[in-house]
């Protein structure tokens, strides 16, 4: 063999080495916890004998997928301000879920929608409400953000 070839040889072997180290390291970095991006809730109160709602919706990534999303309303003067939830809580609860639908490479967009009566608002606590969400990937792993999102309750 040629020593012109034999160096050719070396060099695409330190190039294709190289790009696979880059491509594991980058692989590696990928945290597997779903990640939240864009959270918004709109509250609408009702009014003139018509329902009111909850509105929440966000996206949710993860390389393996996502499996679900909880979500759970809680007002800011409650139990949940003092003795704080947990995600174990939150898992194990009757909590909705919310429904996704694809929205790119291991990406949803997920859409959680509740009537609110007139009399479910005025027996419910007036003031900040936070939105508590339980995002869990296809591989197990979870994201639990207790406040994804604010709304006042008037």
């Amino acid at each position: 063999m040629s020593r012109r070839i034999a160096l050719s040889v070396v060099a695409g072997v330190v190039v294709l080495g190289g790009a696979g180290a880059f491509a594991l390291a980058y692989a590696g970095d990928q945290d597997p916890s779903p990640a939240l991006a864009h959270s918004a809730v709109r509250y609408t109160a009702p009014e003139a004998g018509h329902q009111g709602s909850l509105s929440f919706t966000t996206e949710v990534g993860a390389p393996s997928g996502v499996k679900s999303l909880k979500v759970l309303a809680w007002p800011e003067k409650s139990e949940f301000a003092t003795e704080h939830l947990t995600a174990k809580e939150m898992a194990e609860a009757e909590v909705e879920s919310a429904t996704c639908t694809p929205a790119g490479d291991h990406t949803v967009r997920c859409v959680y929608r509740a009537p609110v009566s007139a009399a479910d608002a005025a027996s419910s606590a007036h003031g900040a409400w936070h939105v508590a969400v339980l995002a869990t990937a296809k591989d197990g792993h979870t994201t639990f953000d207790t406040k994804a999102a604010d709304f006042t309750l008037a």
